[in-house]
């Protein structure tokens, strides 16, 4: 399973969300999702599944329970994804930051001109003939 198809479903991504903070017990996921979501204990456990085989979420068990932490491995992978579109975005943020630049200079050159082309054929406004 892709990790967007992993992430795209809102149950997890708070469950994701919920292991970000630290390693939590399968009870205590299915307690909070549960009660967020309206879903069962079944529900929330097939969730915590996917995740597991997915590879965002390792398993741990430690006397009766079972205790879920997030994998920062699967994070960096879509991580690294993320900054690919960045990267293609900040060429085009980039180029598209000098072209306003450049617009802005030619602007202002355009009324410095202006500026001056008036500073040298005054019109004298302050005498009215009738």
């Amino acid at each position: 399973m892709e990790a967007f198809d992993v992430l795209g479903d809102p149950v997890r991504r708070r469950i994701v969300e919920h292991l970000a903070r630290g390693e939590r017990p399968a009870g205590e996921i299915a307690d909070l999702v549960g009660a967020e979501f309206g879903i069962s204990q079944p529900a929330v456990s097939q969730h915590l599944r996917v995740l597991r085989t997915s590879g965002f979420a390792t398993v741990r068990p430690e006397g009766t329970r079972r205790l879920y932490a997030l994998d920062p491995d699967a994070l960096d992978a879509v991580e690294d994804w993320a900054a690919g579109l960045r990267r293609f975005w900040e060429q085009r943020l980039d180029a598209l930051g000098t072209e306003l630049a450049r617009g802005a200079r030619g602007r202002r050159r355009a009324g410095a001109a202006r500026a001056a082309e008036d500073d040298e054929h005054p019109t004298d406004t302050t005498r009215r003939t009738a």
